[in-house]
């Protein structure tokens, strides 16, 4: 693999990703760029003891263009994009609209805010949100990715997740994906996102204290027994190759959700062997076009991928992936009504041995 550093008109990192030592990546930026952004604001509640990130900047984001307009394709005489290459293999760049960002030069204390009280406080939402490109083809998808290709976003994921920690005041680093306009991207073209926190996300918080109360009490590590669990118990198994399992959790909240963790316990994806990562994609790839085969219809989805935060839990944690749809029927979505969005009291109409049989039995081609 070749990795090549340029960088945009507005002073924004690029970075190819390519499977060819030979591969030109001389081609500049021409485009009239308007200064970054500020960063955002992060606001303290007190009553969920959570970060939030106030980024007004982020309305006037590119929202849907033309295909002909895409400004994830490589750029062409007349239509310059945010790749300046006539082509590509994978890409990796700083987001234009970011919910968070580090300028040059910035440092900051990240366990203090300012104002802390009833109203809560606030500090300057530093981090990093990049874009990862995972093909130069607009109509192509993850699914359709040979495994060379997936082997080659996941050095990217992998390249970008170790320079991200090592940020001043990154806590965690979060790979995934977002497809389908149903989900609500703003871009069609095959992509992904990277975000680097300034805190640990609420949902590891929840993971990391649940896993640590397992090792407590039984003295194991809380994800390599429910992925043993689950393997044994093989009804909610929808694939497995010799270092990875695909499977519905037994308490799926979406109607249509996948974990796929590795057999070897790792923290991040920097812990995957060679083996592990050239086994990854045949199994994920399959999975992906089982949801597509499902219904016929391209699945909406969102992957994430979990892993260890920088500084804490990176001995209870496990990495993984996580996926899962909104859609529950060909014509119908789940959308968060009441009970989940007000409460966080998921309610699925799906039951996950049913899903993972469907998935089973997906037509793949």
């Amino acid at each position: 693999m070749k990795r090549t550093l340029t960088h945009l008109a507005d002073g924004r990192e690029l970075f190819y990703f390519d499977r060819y030592d030979d591969a030109d990546r001389g081609a500049v930026d021409e485009r009239e760029l308007p200064p970054r952004p500020a960063p955002s604001e992060l606001r303290y509640d007190p009553l969920t003891e959570e970060w939030i990130a106030i980024a007004g900047h982020r309305q006037s984001r590119t929202f849907l263009p033309p295909a002909d307009r895409c400004p994830l394709c490589p750029s062409a005489p007349g239509r310059l994009s945010e790749i300046p290459a006539s082509s590509y293999d994978v890409v990796v760049f700083e987001n234009r609209f970011p919910s968070f960002s580090t300028p040059p030069g910035t440092h900051d204390d990240p366990g203090g805010h300012a104002g802390a009280g009833v109203i809560g406080g606030t500090r300057p939402g530093l981090g990093r949100c990049e874009v990862v490109c995972f093909t130069s083809d607009h109509d192509s998808s993850f699914s359709s990715l040979s495994p060379a290709q997936v082997e080659l976003v996941m050095e990217a994921w992998i390249d970008r997740t170790a320079e991200l920690s090592a940020i001043p005041g990154v806590e965690q680093v979060f790979c995934f994906e977002n497809r389908g306009a149903e989900i609500g991207i703003t871009l069609a073209h095959p992509h992904g996102q990277i975000y680097a926190y300034p805190y640990v996300t609420p949902r590891t918080k929840l993971t990391l204290r649940a896993a640590e109360r397992h090792r407590e009490r039984t003295g194991g590590n809380l994800f390599a027994d429910v992925l043993a669990a689950e393997r044994e118990a093989g009804v909610r198994v929808v694939a497995a190759n010799e270092h990875w399992t695909a499977f519905v959790p037994a308490a799926a909240r979406w109607p249509f959700e996948v974990h796929v963790y590795p057999h070897r316990r790792v923290a991040d994806l920097s812990g995957l062997d060679r083996a592990e990562r050239a086994a990854f994609g045949p199994l994920y790839t399959g999975v992906l076009r089982r949801l597509d085969g499902l219904f016929g219809v391209p699945m909406p989805y969102v992957a994430a991928w979990h892993q260890a935060p920088v500084n804490v839990g990176r001995d209870l944690s496990y990495a993984h992936l996580e996926l899962f749809s909104i859609r529950r029927a060909p014509d119908k979505l789940k959308y968060l009504a009441g009970s989940e969005a007000a409460m966080g009291a998921f309610v699925n109409d799906v039951p996950p041995e049913e899903a993972a049989r469907l998935l089973r039995t997906a037509i793949t081609d």
